[in-house]
């Protein structure tokens, strides 16, 4: 879960960036969103290996 910890972080990086750099405010709030989208993407990965050990579990 540390690199979701990671992840969050890039991602409240570049959302500051977006308040303060008005000129790039697109380019920063894009950028907040694919790491947000990376997040996602994490938490997702993180329950599918839960459940595929949970399921080892109960077979055995």
């Amino acid at each position: 879960m540390n690199r979701l910890v990671e992840i969050r972080s890039q991602e409240s990086l570049c959302r500051e960036r977006a308040a303060r750099d008005f000129e790039r405010r697109v380019f920063w709030l894009a950028q907040a969103q694919e790491w947000e989208q990376r997040a996602l993407d994490e938490i997702a990965y993180h329950f599918r290996e839960c459940n595929v050990a949970q399921a080892e579990l109960v077979r055995s």
